[in-house]
């Protein structure tokens, strides 16, 4: 549990900050948002994964665990640094939806630009730094950064459709790949250590004006990831590397039908046998980038919905055992106490609580989740009986508050002017709701932006279940010259001690 007492903050992705580019980046927009969050009294910004996203773009199922966005990497920077041309950074965006294959095609073209002339014209210490990084995060970067250029290289098929002695990593084929793909490579590491940098400029600005990162880290990666490819014993693969069942969650509030994620299941028992040393690693890079974590699909740790790969949809997956406490204790064993958050939210079981609770790890409290049902409904704040928890009116995969309030059955509206002690509208409900986040006794509290400027449900970030369309949600640069709604959230702040 993190040494904050009572704290506030914003939950925001930096693909969705304002700019330049067709999406949020690491630049002045960014530091911007801190000056905001300072202004507004706040020391939490929440992010989603950091990995750089495949098809479908969810910040869920990344190419790898441990690389960064290059996305969310600043021209700005680089054109200042002498890498690029001034007009690098002045193409496309500026919408209120991020376009990220435009990005992906802008940064295709000026990218391997930046790293030549780095190549040819960085100071020594520059390069040195480079070669630092390289050598360091070797581990996952020499796979991951053969990977990408592969992925180029076969015009973006997934691993498993690669020429057989590359898809097997047969050890000579590896060795030409690498001699021909050469400068993707390269390009590939630049990329990264430019984004590391970045990343911890921007978080030391951050942490400079009292403001920590809440990081944020799957229980599941992709199929189609470096990680998978690289490593395929960890994961219940057959031996044509497809697998043979795969990740989701049994029908729920967000979907009758569950949720068929298509992530591979682990070798839980192969991790355990070498010290859960892949996750341990998982856990130092995430804590380079963020000083909280949270743990997504936290009750998966307990047990996981596993469904047959050939299923048309999730609901004849099977619960089946995860690694359970001796998973979080060879976590404790190699870090002590670290500062994680368990998204503990979906169909929990008593041996889910026990789980969270045994290690003294704080869950989630969703407003959203609270009425319309009956006075014990433990996101109730009145039922908030623990500082150990994490209070959002909603989260990422929630519709926004002014979209859920628009859409509430009668009795549900009826419950929540009854507990609010008046009558709310579309224009006001999520200030009611962030205050009574704010009220609550649990030790963190936390909005998405999208609320604290009363967006409807059109600037959704994400909706379950849903393959397309989602993540893109961006703020405009005005939204986030807001004197009044800082003052209001300080006040707010100082009024319940936050």
């Amino acid at each position: 549990m993190t040494t904050i007492e009572r704290s506030s903050g914003v939950l925001l992705h930096p693909t969705s900050l304002p700019g330049n580019l067709w999406a949020g980046t690491m630049g002045a927009q960014a530091r911007r948002f801190v000056d905001f969050l300072q202004e507004a009294g706040m020391s939490l910004w929440q992010v989603l994964p950091l990995g750089p996203t495949g098809d479908g773009d969810s910040p869920y199922q990344c190419l790898s665990a441990f690389a960064g966005n290059p996305m969310m990497i600043d021209f700005e920077a680089l054109i200042e640094e002498g890498l690029l041309p001034s007009d690098a950074a002045l193409w496309g965006g500026g919408g209120q939806q991020a376009d990220f294959d435009g990005l992906r095609t802008h940064q295709g073209y000026w990218l391997p630009q930046a790293w030549r002339n780095f190549e040819a014209k960085a100071d020594p210490a520059r390069k040195v730094a480079f070669e630092v990084f390289c050598n360091t995060e070797a581990h996952w970067l020499d796979d991951y950064a053969l990977f990408e250029a592969l992925v180029q290289a076969n015009d973006r098929r997934a691993w498993w459709d690669w020429a057989a002695p590359i898809a097997q990593r047969q050890p000579d084929a590896l060795d030409k790949a690498r001699a021909e793909l050469a400068e993707p490579i390269a390009v590939t590491r630049f990329a990264q250590f430019i984004f590391f940098e970045q990343w911890q400029q921007l978080r030391t600005y951050a942490k400079a004006r009292g403001v920590q990162i809440v990081g944020d880290i799957p229980i599941f990666v992709a199929l189609n990831s470096a990680d998978v490819w690289a490593q395929p014993e960890l994961f219940l693969l057959n031996e044509h590397g497809r697998p043979t069942a795969v990740a989701g969650v049994p029908p729920d509030y967000f979907s009758e039908k569950g949720q068929l994620w298509g992530n591979p299941l682990y070798r839980w028992d192969v991790m355990a046998d070498n010290g859960y040393a892949w996750w341990i690693a998982r856990f130092e890079a995430v804590l380079k980038t963020a000083d909280l974590i949270r743990v997504d699909h936290f009750r998966g740790f307990e047990a996981y919905w596993s469904v047959p790969a050939d299923a048309e949809d999730a609901r004849s997956g099977a619960w089946v055992p995860g690694p359970g406490a001796a998973f979080f204790q060879a976590i404790r064993d190699h870090f002590g106490d670290i500062p994680i958050i368990a998204e503990d939210l979906g169909d929990l079981t008593d041996a889910v609580h026990q789980l969270r609770d045994d290690f003294e790890l704080p869950g989630m409290k969703i407003l959203h989740f609270a009425f319309g049902s009956g006075n014990d409904n433990a996101y109730l704040p009145h039922n908030h009986t623990t500082a150990r928890c994490v209070v959002y009116p909603g989260t990422h995969d929630n519709n926004t508050t002014v979209g859920w309030f628009n859409e509430l059955p009668e009795h549900t509206l009826e419950h929540l002017t009854e507990y609010l002690d008046t009558t709310p509208t579309a224009k006001d409900i999520h200030w009611h709701m962030i205050r009574m986040a704010w009220a609550s006794v649990a030790q963190h509290a936390i909005v998405a932006m999208q609320d604290i400027l009363g967006l409807d449900a059109q600037s959704r970030m994400n909706i379950p279940g849903v393959a397309k369309g989602n993540w893109g949600w961006r703020l405009l640069p005005h939204q986030l010259n807001t004197a009044g709604v800082s003052a209001r959230l300080r006040a707010l702040g100082a009024l319940f001690a936050r």
